[in-house]
């Protein structure tokens, strides 16, 4: 599914749709330029969650855990691994299985230990605004797309 957000706003609300509908254990992976939006997303998700903390992009610590909540989140920026296996020394898997809702952002740079079921947002400058391109793996990531109607 393609969609094209002419204003930031656009971008939030389908955040706020993702997350009113997100379920533990769900994977979003964020794709695309600098600046493209991936944080405003996760934050977005995040307060649908109910999350009422200040979400930072984890640009220098990898992962950022909010766990005081009824779904716990894992956010990791991705941007400065070296390789897929520092992801492991960190507990990469741990995160994956706790049931948890896990945010990736720059997720194409791990995509070979991604999980099979995960729901995939890539976001990309288009000349008035951004286009929004998901793409569903699994059962509960695809009905979680459908869901998406702005």
């Amino acid at each position: 599914m393609k969609l094209f957000l002419q204003e930031e706003i656009m971008t939030k609300r389908i955040g706020e749709i993702i997350g009113e509908r997100i379920f533990p254990g769900a994977v979003i992976c964020l794709n695309g330029d600098l600046g493209a939006g991936k944080t405003t997303m996760t934050k977005s998700i995040a307060k649908a969650m109910g999350i009422d903390e200040d979400i930072t992009s984890p640009t220098f610590t990898i992962v950022n855990e909010y766990t005081d909540y009824p779904i716990p989140l894992y956010h990791f920026d991705v941007y400065r691994i070296g390789s897929s296996d520092e992801m492991f020394d960190i507990g990469y898997d741990e995160y994956i299985e706790s049931g948890g809702v896990v945010i990736i952002e720059w997720s194409n740079l791990i995509w070979d230990i991604l999980p099979k079921d995960r729901l995939e947002l890539f976001l990309t400058y288009d000349r008035e605004g951004r286009s929004l391109e998901m793409i569903a793996y699994g059962d509960r990531h695809k009905k979680l797309i459908e869901e998406v109607v702005i």
